[in-house]
Formats: C-alpha cells, structure tokens, sequence
C-alpha cells in the first residue's frame, strides 16, 4: 500500500491512474449504457483502445506545466470535464439512442430538448461509478494521502506525451480504417465513429466538420441560389394531363426494398420464381412498372435513395447528406408538402433499427415526418431481429398497431432491413421449397433467399391492407434503393443471368445498377411496365404529380416519369450517366445495343459532350444547394418552412390516440372506422417467430 501511495503521490502516477479510471469509464458506458456490439477480435480490440489515445493527448496537456500549482488544476479539471462530456452523452443516449453533437451542446434550444425535465428518470444506479472516483480521489487529497508532487518533470516530457498520444491516435485510426474502410468520410451511425475511434474523436471530428459547413454557410448568398433555381424551373418537365391526379386523395404506400435489384424480377432459380408476388405485381394491370429504372447513390447509399425520393435532390460525392449535414438543413420535403397539402397527409416511417442510423432521428423532423417509429418500438427479443434490425414479416406486422391510429390520407414508409449484406438469414425464416443458386459466391447464393423472403413479407402486407380495406384507398410505391450485389460478386453472379463471366464489362456492371420502381394505383387497370430511362431524382416530382400536387414552384432535379418532357439522361453520383442509347463510365461510351464501345459520329459526339455538361452542372448545383443551405433562402408560394421543433418521435402512438380522441366522430383512423377496436388480427403471417407464441 506504502509503495502504491509513493508511486500516486508523483505526477506521472496520478496522471496513468486517472487514464486508467477514465478508461474504465469508457468501457463502462460503451457496454452497459452505449450497447455497442463486437462483431470480431479485431474489433473488441479497437474498442478497448480508442479512448486511450485522445485521453493522453488532452489529460497530456497538463505535463506541460512544470509547476504543481498549474498541473494539478490542469489535469483535475480536464479529467472532470472529460467526464461531464461522458455522463452527458450516457443521459443524452439513453434518451435519444444518439450521441450529442456540438451543435447540440452549443445550441439552448437542442440541449433543452435533448437534456429536459426526464433527466432525473433516466438515471441508473450504476450511474454513481462515474462520479465516484473524483469523490475519492479528492478526499483522500484533502485526508492528505494524496499529496501535491512539487518535483518538476522535465521540460521534453509534455511533447513527448504528445507525440505517444498522435502516435496511438494514428494507430487507432489505420486499424479502424483496415477493419471499417471509408469509415470518416461515409459516415452512417455514429456508434461506428464511437465503436471504432472513440467518444472524444468524434465530438472532436463532429466540431471540424460543424465548422466547415458553418463556414462555408455563413458565406453563402441568397444570390447563390438564383443559378440553382433558373436550372430547375428550365429543366421542368408538365405533367402528363392523363396521369396527373390519377391516385388524388389516396394515401400512399412506400415499401423500401432494402438491396434489390431488378434482375431479381421474373427471375427463376431452379424452375421456381425468386420474387412470385412482386412478379405479379410488376406485370399488372394496376401497376406502372419501369425497366430502365436505376439508383442514383453514393457513399450515402440508403440515405442517398431516402433523400432524393423525398425532396428531388442529390446526395453528396462524399460520405452521407443525412449524417453530415442533415441536422440543420433546409427540406421542402415530400412529407411536408403533403401535409401542408389541402388532404392533409398523416406523415410515418416504420423502420426496425436505430433511430440515429443515417442520423434518421435529427434528419425526419427537418423533412416534415409527423412520427417515427424506430426500433424502441418493436419487441426486438430472441431472434426477432438480424444484421440491421427487424426481420421484415415482423415490421409490416408490429407496425399494424401504430398504423392503425394514424390518420387518413397518411404518407407512410416502411425501411425493410432483411435482404441485405451480408444476406443472413435463420434457417427457419428461409423457404423449404426454395432451392438458391450454387455458384462460388455464398453473396450470391444467400442474396436470392433474403429476396425471397423479402417478396413473401410483401405479400403478407397486401393481404393485410386488402383484408383492412386499405388496399383500394391507396397508391403503392415499391422500389429498390440501391445494389446489393456489389461489382466485385457480379462475374459469379453472370452465369445465372445467363452470361459469360469471362466477356463481363464495366458496361455489364452499369446496367445491374437498375432497382425496382413501380407505382401501383388498385382499380386504376391502365398499368403498364414502363420502358423509358429515370432515377431515383425523378420519383417526387412524379408521385406528386400522380397526387394532383403541380411541382413546378419546388427546387427540384428530377422530372415526372411520365411526362412528354422527361429528361432520359440518368446521372450517376460519381458523374457518368445512361441513356437510352448510350452509357458513359469515366469517359467511355458505350452503345447500348451492343455493349461495346461506340464508334461515334461528330453529331453522337456533341450529344454526348452535352449530356456529360448537364450532368456535371445538374450534380455541382444541387452540391451547391445542399452544402450551402440555398433553401433557406427560398420560399415557395404556398409552403410554410419546416419548423422541426414541432416533430417529437417519442409517445408516438399515445399522440396518435389522443387525436383520435380529439376529433371523435371525425377520425378518420382505421381503429376508428372499426368501431375503436383493433385491426391488429387482420395480419396474418407465417413467421416463427409469431407463430411459435402463437398468432
């Protein structure tokens, strides 16, 4: 005991003990309050080291005051702080399954929001074990076991900390970097940022990156916008006169299909279709199906897709529009539109994971979306849940009892989660009577059994909504957010598409990039599938149109599918594009028809020199307009801007009952209509996981 109190009574004692102590703490709220995973070894171990590098650096600074009376205070107060920074967020987490950014900490209003009055309730007991080390430790300064070193070090010793602690930080950021490649610059959950680089890292990097845009915003002029908004209100593409109103009033439909891609329809593996329903519902005569329809994302990839449904603009080139910049942007959104609209639209996402991934929980109240249901609402116990969350057949079933206290018309999205990378799913969630391909890639061949799952969950919800009566009172809009078989899995996958993997070309890899869209209208029985060239960019202005809702005052990108004055020049986000006849990979051209490269014509040439000149200014403007906020200086005719205050995800289904209640007679919920009882028996699905509790 003598010789521990000798070696805490020198400065370099105390300084490795409170590192230790902070780092306990750390590993505390990771486990216990943060609920981060390991997937690895590696991983376990980058998350047993990241706090250390940053704690050296900061608690380090104190070395550099050679008096006792400078570096006790120094290095008290910077643990105590780094301790507050710590307990805030485990508080503010607990609250919002989030971590607090600067903006949130700078900001009153966000602080009063984040850290209210239920403070106190969320407090655990463990919680004392971050406090009470400074309790000890500063009484047994005052009892005077501990007492003030006043040797002082000598002078190399601050820089030498230093330099071990950029030497360890450096460390920690090549072994994330090699385990979760990209992970600074495609940033889609900041539990990865934490996981992989630590608590301090990412208040660190989240203040850089706060700055940058606040910069760069600060400079930006309403004058700015005048170039974006003359491009857009050119680019406007009228209504088709046939189709415009087509689904007036109805409420709308959105299912993500997570991953899936459009070779994945009238497939068949072994003699038996991979997606039978989504099929039948591709050819008809109640859908408008399109084949040359292609994702548009980046480094964003289901945020990407999210964003340029919901307000006809591009993602960025680098990393996530809602992770980096979408706390504080300007929308005039799908969701705000609509239910600024003279129906009135209930606005919700149905989604089984996290609230904060792709920074969901900060970016749906700027778009307008009255409710979120996230995954603490869903029984998420045993194996209900895998990879990203929910298994699908389980979201569209559990959502029934929040959907059907919604009132109508309502605009609601469900984010499915099962078909994707790595495409695992439960022997017993999986089709006995489906047999997946056998190629060299366990990619591949695990890619069409989460389809197939995938499709049979589809079906579940249209028996629901036809059985609840929703069905014929409603527009349904399907759609494929991005890949799922990544470039390098496609030479196995060739075969099964009945080609040579040896003649597979960059071509072969472009045209794989369309995804599903169709829009299917019950009753309308004038759909068709579709041939003509779009994107993602153009699904707002075309299921506004369908809506009745003209979009012509909206900053917008893309153009009405079915409009006679469509652009067909689909851009990708690394700036080649498609078209009809041609598609252009870094400069390349190839011929459609063929697949080789095309031997152009002066006149060919000029088109397509034009084409790249428009998809390059199309991209650099709407980066214009994102990164600098340009909406905020826009103000359409008609629309209100988005206060996001007004938008509480928490008590979702209790706000919804109480409006029930509110209007009476007049609620037009399903729960409502059915006499105020549950629809919830109306879902029918073959899960286990249900079925083995009983349905």
């Amino acid at each position: 005991m003598r010789k521990l109190q000798a070696k805490l009574n020198t400065r370099i004692g105390l300084f490795w003990l409170l590192i230790f102590l902070f780092w306990a703490k750390t590993m505390l709220a990771y486990i216990i309050d943060f609920h981060l995973t390991i997937s690895d070894p590696l991983q376990g171990g980058i998350m047993l080291i990241n706090p250390l590098g940053t704690s050296l650096l900061l608690f380090g600074l104190a070395f550099y005051a050679r008096k006792a009376r400078y570096f006790y205070p120094i290095l008290g107060l910077t643990y105590i702080l780094n301790t507050v920074l710590l307990y805030l967020n485990v508080i503010y987490f607990r609250e919002f399954t989030d971590y607090m950014t600067v903006s949130t900490m700078t900001g009153y209003d966000k602080v009063n929001q984040g850290l209210s009055g239920s403070s106190l309730a969320l407090t655990m007991p463990h919680d004392v074990l971050y406090w009470l080390d400074i309790i000890v430790i500063l009484t047994l300064f005052i009892v005077r076991w501990l007492r003030f070193d006043k040797l002082p070090l000598p002078k190399k010793t601050g820089f030498a900390m230093t330099s071990f602690a950029i030497a360890m930080i450096t460390f920690n950021l090549a072994v994330a970097e090699v385990d979760r490649s990209q992970l600074m610059t495609r940033t889609f959950d900041r539990s990865y940022v934490v996981k992989y680089l630590g608590l301090d890292f990412f208040t660190a990097y989240d203040g850089a990156s706060e700055w940058h845009t606040s910069a760069m915003r600060a400079a930006a002029t309403k004058s700015e916008l005048k170039e974006v908004t003359n491009f857009t209100k050119s680019h406007y593409a009228a209504p088709n006169k046939t189709m415009f109103g087509a689904a007036k009033g109805r409420n709308v439909i959105i299912i993500h299909l997570e991953s899936f891609q459009q070779f994945s329809i009238d497939q068949k593996i072994n003699g038996k279709e991979v997606t039978p329903f989504l099929d039948s519902l591709y050819h008809s005569k109640d859908t408008y199906a399109f084949d040359n329809f292609f994702h548009q994302v980046g480094q964003g990839k289901t945020s990407d897709a999210e964003n340029m449904l919901e307000t006809g603009t591009y993602g960025l080139p680098q990393g996530s529009l809602f992770a980096q910049l979408g706390s504080d942007e300007t929308f005039q959104a799908a969701p705000a539109i609509l239910e600024q609209s003279p129906e009135h639209y209930t606005t919700a996402v149905f989604h089984g994971n996290v609230p904060s991934f792709w920074n969901r929980n900060n970016v749906y109240p700027n778009l307008g979306y009255q409710y979120f249901f996230a995954q603490e609402y869903y029984d998420h116990s045993g194996d209900r849940s895998e990879g990203y969350g929910l298994k699908d057949k389980l979201l569209f079933d559990d959502s029934v009892k929040y959907l059907q206290h919604l009132q109508q018309p309502f605009y609601v999205k469900y984010l499915t989660v099962t078909n994707h990378f790595p495409f695992d799913l439960d022997k017993e969630d999986q089709d006995p009577n489906f047999k997946t391909t056998d190629t060299d890639s366990s990619v591949v061949n695990n890619y069409f059994i989460t389809n197939h799952y995938l499709d049979q969950s589809v079906e579940e919800l249209f028996n629901f909504l036809k059985a609840s009566g929703l069905y014929d009172k409603s527009m349904i809009v399907i759609y494929g957010d991005h890949y799922g078989i990544s470039n390098s899995e496609n030479k196995s996958l060739a075969p099964v598409l009945g080609k040579n993997a040896e003649d597979w070309t960059s071509f072969d890899d472009a045209q794989l990039q369309r995804v599903p869209f169709m829009v299917h209208i019950p009753g309308n029985g004038h759909g068709k599938i579709e041939h003509q060239y779009g994107g993602e960019i153009d699904v707002e202005p075309t299921l506004l149109h369908l809506l009745g809702i003209n979009t012509k005052q909206y900053v917008q990108f893309g153009t009405d599918l079915f409009s006679k004055q469509h652009d067909q020049v689909v851009a990708f986000r690394n700036e080649d594009f498609v078209t009809p006849k041609y598609t252009s990979l870094s400069g390349t051209v190839y011929d459609n028809k063929t697949g080789q490269v095309a031997k152009l014509t002066a006149a060919q040439k000029k088109q397509v020199t034009a084409d790249q000149t428009k998809v390059d200014k199309e991209l650099s403007l709407s980066d214009s307009l994102n990164q600098k906020n340009l909406l905020r200086f826009y103000d359409p005719k008609g629309f209100t801007p988005v206060d996001p205050a007004k938008y509480k995800y928490t008590k979702g289904l209790q706000r919804a009952e109480q409006i029930e209640r509110d209007r009476g007679v007049g609620s037009t919920s399903l729960f409502s209509q059915n006499g105020d009882k549950s629809i919830e028996n109306l879902y029918h699905t073959d899960a286990p996981e249900v079925n083995s509790k009983g349905q």
